[in-house]
């Protein structure tokens, strides 16, 4: 049994069948015996009463019955009936039912006297010394309506706990299928989502419920599957086209080499095939630590100190002057950190005019990194723009044809990886780059 539906309704019948079971059985014992308890306790009260009273030297020649009682009888010495109820007088003597202890009272079930009905009585009986000597006392009562009311109970048991298990389980069938109705909608709507198709959303319900909750979480995942699908697209195909730029210019060269071999300045085929070919492997080494980065995967993580990580930087186009705190302590990965710091001075050295200013200082509990050029900066409107994968300014591609256009999204990444983050702030002439890391105060990891 698969269904979630069925395997709910048979969950609330049998819980059900078990707490009307256990209902059942405590009325089949109690209840039956209240109801006899109503007669035989009136029957016995009227004969202690009326025998009290005989006690007393009370016995009138016709007795009165109280409610619950049919006959009332007092049998005297010599088994005279000296005091009767009218409805006794038409049965003579009651019964014979013994009473071998006197102010005792006796019970059995029969027929009183010449009674001709095949209806069962309760009969009572109590034997008491009176000023006339000794009396017995009886009293009886039908108990045929008793039975009938009890047989009735047993039937309604009978008819209604089944009857009561079928509604309780076309009551649980109905309200779990209204339940997973949106449920299904929901099934329906996801088993024609494609890969191909992640605009379509399901259906929220507006009931407020946990399958409201689900169905917006659903559309909230299908949001950023479809978001990171585009983001995947638009990466493999800027990645494409920024491999193909290199290898493209790699292959053009060593053809033209190849087509005038005696014609060719071999150093300078070999330098500018390196060139492409360091282009190629520094696109390839972003692109693998992107990847790694959108994998989640955690390299090995130590206390860096900043400053010891910028210096020495050899090899610029413009100078680079640094001014380095010491103790400014990171905890992160020392290879990204280094990919972040390379990228934001390859950036600056690239757009600079005439000087790279390089900045680690510590303030309060956090490390801040500053990378400022003089170049011509940028606009307000592109502060963000830049850190997108593969984005390059007019500018930049202008002065330089030999950029990815990962350098700084990978840079970014990494500042959040590493619990900071990193901003373009106002400067002018040029632009600054500032990131802000939490500061390692334990210089162990």
């Amino acid at each position: 049994m698969r269904s979630v539906r069925a395997r709910v309704t048979l969950a609330a019948i049998v819980v059900a069948a078990i707490a009307l079971g256990l209902a059942a059985a405590l009325l089949v014992v109690t209840v039956p015996r209240a109801l006899r308890s109503q007669v035989t306790d009136g029957v016995e009260q009227a004969v202690q009463w009326q025998a009290a009273d005989a006690r007393l030297g009370v016995i009138p020649a016709e007795l009165s019955t109280p409610p619950g009682v049919d006959f009332l009888q007092v049998i005297g010495p010599g088994n005279q009936i000296i005091g009767n109820s009218p409805q006794a007088a038409r049965v003579g003597r009651i019964t014979s039912l013994a009473t071998p202890h006197p102010d005792r009272v006796y019970t059995t079930y029969g027929r009183p006297g010449r009674l001709a009905s095949a209806a069962p009585y309760y009969i009572a009986a109590m034997t008491t010394q009176t000023p006339r000597g000794e009396v017995t006392v009886y009293a009886a009562e039908d108990i045929s309506g008793h039975e009938q009311a009890v047989r009735i109970f047993y039937l309604l048991l009978a008819f209604g706990i089944p009857l009561l298990l079928l509604m309780v389980g076309g009551a649980a069938w109905i309200a779990v299928g209204t339940g997973l109705n949106p449920v299904e909608r929901i099934r329906a709507r996801l088993a024609v989502i494609t890969e191909s198709d992640l605009g379509r959303r399901v259906p929220v319900p507006d009931t407020n419920d946990e399958i409201a909750a689900l169905a917006s979480t659903t559309n909230e995942t299908l949001s950023r599957m479809e978001r990171s699908a585009a983001t995947q697209r638009k990466f493999v195909s800027d990645a494409s086209h920024e491999l193909r730029s290199p290898i493209t210019a790699l292959c053009t060269q060593l053809d033209l080499a190849l087509a005038f071999p005696a014609e060719s300045d071999w150093p300078e085929v070999c330098r500018t095939a390196r060139e492409s070919a360091q282009r190629l492997a520094d696109i390839i080494e972003e692109l693998l630590m992107i990847a790694r980065m959108d994998a989640g995967a955690v390299p090995d993580q130590k206390v860096v100190d900043l400053s010891e990580l910028a210096a020495p930087r050899e090899g610029r186009r413009v100078p680079l002057l640094m001014d380095l705190a010491p103790g400014a302590r990171v905890f992160g990965s020392p290879t990204q950190l280094d990919r972040l710091l390379t990228n934001l001075l390859d950036n600056a050295d690239r757009h600079a005019a005439s000087r790279v200013d390089l900045s680690v200082a510590v303030e309060d509990c956090s490390v801040l990194l500053t990378v400022t050029d003089d170049g011509s900066g940028i606009a307000p409107e592109d502060r963000e723009r830049v850190f997108e994968r593969f984005t390059r300014l007019k500018e930049g591609r202008e002065r330089d044809q030999g950029g990815s256009g990962l350098g700084l999204a990978l840079a970014r990444e990494i500042a959040a990886a590493h619990h900071g983050r990193l901003d373009i702030a106002d400067h002018s002439p040029g632009a600054r780059f500032v990131a802000r890391f939490p500061l390692a105060l334990d210089p162990s990891p």
